[in-house]
C-alpha cells in the first residue's frame, strides 16, 4: 500500500491590488484593398411581356388536341365575323353611294342643267320681248318670268343640297348676285324701249353681256361640278368589294379544311355546327357576288343610257337657247356688235348664232346614237328635222335684213306663221321630251341597282354571327367528347 502525502495551501502573501476594467475599444473597420471591385448582385432577366406569356400558354395549349380545338373554333368564328364585318361595312358604302346617284347627285346635275336652261331661255324670251317693242305678247312676257323663277329656285335648291365651303356654294352665291342685276338691267330696257328711246337696245345688250359672260359662264360651271360630282358618286358604287370576297373564300377554306380534319380524326362526316357555318358563309359570298354583280350592271346601264344621254340632250337644249338668243340680238344689235375673222368682218351675234347651230347639230348626232329604244330616238331624229328646216329659214331671214327690209326679216324671226320661232320651239319641246325619256330610263335603271343592295349589309351581319356561333358549337361538340 502506497501512501500518498495531501497537499498543503500554500502560505499567505501579501494582497494583489485590483486595477480598475479598461473598456475595450472597437476594432477599426477592415478597409478593403486598393483596385478591388465591389460584388454587385446578380443581374435579372427581362421581365416577360403578356404577350409571351399569352404566347407560352397558347404553344403549350396546342400540345394537347383539346387545346388545338380551341384554337380552332377561336380562329373560324373570328374568320367568319371578319368577313361579315367587312362585308357589310364596304355594302352600307356601295349602297349609300348608290342611293346617292339616284336620289342626289343626279338630280342636283339636272338641276345645274335647268339652271342654265332657264337662265339661257330667260334672256331669249327678254330679247324676243324687245324685238316686238311695244306689242310684246303676255305668253313672251310668263315665259320670261317663268324661266326667272325657274333659275332662282333651283338655286335655293342647290344651296341647301350643297356641302358648306365647296366651289358649287361659291358659284350659287355668285348667281343669286347676278340674277336680280340682270332683270333689272331688262326691265330697264323694256320701259325705255316702250318710250322710242334707242338706248333701250343698249340696256338690253348690256344685260345679253352680263348673262353671256357671267351668269352662263358660272351656270355652266356649276353643271359641271355637279357632274363631277355624279362620276364621284358611281365611282364609289361600282367597284368589286374584293377584300369582302377574299375574307368569304378564305373563311370557306378555312371551315372545309377543319371539316376535313375532324373526319380524319373521328370517320364522321358531318358536323352540323361546322356544316351550318359554312352554309351561311356560303349564303353570304353568293349573295354579294351576284347582288353587287346585278347592282353594277344596273348602275352601268344608268349611266350608259341615262346619264352620257341627259348629259348630250341637256347640252344640246343649252347649245339651242343660245343660238336662238343670238338669232333675235342681231335684229337687235342692228349690226353694232361686229366680229373680225381673219379678213372678213361679220356681224358678231350673227357668227355665234353660226357657231351655236353647229354644236347643235353635234349634240343631236350624238344623242342619236344613244337613244338605244324608239321612243328616245324619235323625237331626237324630229329636232334634228326641226333644225334643217330652222337653217334654211334664218338664211331667208337674213338675206332680208342685209337688203334692208328689217321687218321683214322681223316677221320671218318672231312672227307667228313660218319665222324660225316655230323651229325653235319645236326643237325645244322635242328636246325636253327626249329628257323626260332618258330620265325615266335612268331612274328605272339605277333604281334597280340600288335595289339589289337592299338588306345585304344587315343580312351578311346576321349571317356572320349565325356562322361564328355555328363554328363555336360544332367545335364545342367535339370538345366535349374529351370531358
Amino acid at each position: 500500500m502506497t501512501y500518498t502525502p495531501k497537499s498543503s495551501p500554500p502560505p499567505p502573501g501579501p494582497a494583489l491590488p485590483v486595477l480598475p476594467a479598461v473598456p475595450a475599444q472597437a476594432a477599426p473597420p477592415a478597409r478593403p484593398p486598393q483596385n478591388t471591385p465591389t460584388p454587385s448582385a446578380p443581374p435579372s432577366g427581362p421581365r416577360r411581356t403578356a404577350f409571351a406569356e399569352g404566347l407560352d400558354q397558347l404553344r403549350s395549349a396546342a400540345t394537347t388536341e383539346p387545346g388545338r380545338l380551341r384554337i380552332i373554333g377561336a380562329l373560324l368564328a373570328l374568320l367568319v365575323i371578319a368577313f361579315g364585318a367587312v362585308t357589310a361595312w364596304q355594302m352600307t358604302d356601295r349602297a349609300a353611294a348608290a342611293d346617292d346617284v339616284l336620289t342626289r347627285s343626279q338630280p342636283l346635275s339636272s338641276d345645274a342643267a335647268d339652271i342654265y336652261r332657264s337662265l339661257a331661255d330667260a334672256n331669249t324670251a327678254a330679247s324676243s320681248g324687245f324685238l316686238a317693242g311695244g306689242q310684246e305678247s303676255s305668253a313672251t312676257r310668263d315665259r320670261y318670268e317663268r324661266d326667272i323663277r325657274t333659275a332662282a329656285e333651283k338655286l335655293v335648291n342647290a344651296a341647301a343640297n350643297a356641302e358648306p365651303g365647296s366651289p358649287s356654294t361659291a358659284t350659287i352665291a355668285k348667281l343669286n348676285r347676278l340674277l336680280p342685276e340682270y332683270k333689272g338691267l331688262v326691265e330697264r330696257a323694256r320701259t325705255y324701249n316702250r318710250q322710242g328711246f334707242p338706248v333701250g337696245g343698249a340696256y338690253l345688250r348690256y344685260a345679253n353681256e352680263k348673262m353671256q359672260q357671267e351668269m352662263l359662264p358660272a351656270a355652266e360651271d356649276l353643271y359641271k361640278k355637279e357632274n363631277q360630282r355624279l362620276s364621284a358618286d358611281y365611282a364609289d358604287a361600282t367597284p368589286y368589294p374584293w377584300a369582302a370576297i377574299a375574307l368569304g373564300v378564305a373563311a370557306l377554306a378555312a371551315l372545309a379544311w377543319a371539316q376535313h380534319r375532324n373526319y380524319r380524326r373521328t370517320n364522321r362526316v358531318l358536323n352540323h355546327g361546322l356544316v351550318a357555318a359554312t352554309a351561311t358563309a356560303a349564303v353570304v359570298l353568293l349573295w354579294l357576288v351576284v347582288g353587287h354583280t346585278v347592282a353594277r350592271a344596273g348602275l352601268n346601264d344608268s349611266y350608259d343610257h341615262g346619264v352620257r344621254s341627259l348629259n348630250v340632250l341637256h347640252d344640246a337644249r343649252i347649245a339651242s337657247l343660245k343660238a336662238r338668243g343670238n338669232e333675235n340680238l342681231t335684229l337687235v344689235a342692228r349690226g353694232a356688235e361686229t366680229k373680225k375673222i381673219g379678213e372678213r368682218t361679220y356681224d358678231a351675234y350673227d357668227y355665234d348664232f353660226g357657231t351655236d347651230i353647229k354644236a347643235l347639230a353635234a349634240h343631236l348626232a350624238a344623242a342619236e346614237k344613244l337613244a338605244d329604244d324608239t321612243s328616245g330616238e324619235r323625237p331626237v331624229t324630229a329636232a334634228v328635222g326641226n333644225m334643217t328646216e330652222w337653217k334654211k329659214r334664218h338664211t331667208a331671214a337674213r338675206e332680208q335684213d342685209e337688203n334692208g327690209n328689217y321687218q321683214q326679216a322681223l316677221d320671218r324671226v318672231i312672227g307667228t306663221k313660218g319665222a324660225t320661232g316655230e323651229c325653235f320651239d319645236s326643237v325645244d319641246e322635242n328636246l325636253r321630251t327626249a329628257l323626260a325619256h332618258e330620265e325615266t330610263e335612268f331612274e328605272r335603271a339605277a333604281g334597280d341597282g340600288r335595289d339589289a343592295l337592299t338588306g345585304m349589309p344587315a343580312g351578311a351581319a346576321v349571317l356572320a354571327v349565325l356562322g361564328a356561333a355555328g363554328a363555336v358549337l360544332g367545335i364545342g361538340r367535339r370538345l366535349s367528347e374529351y370531358r
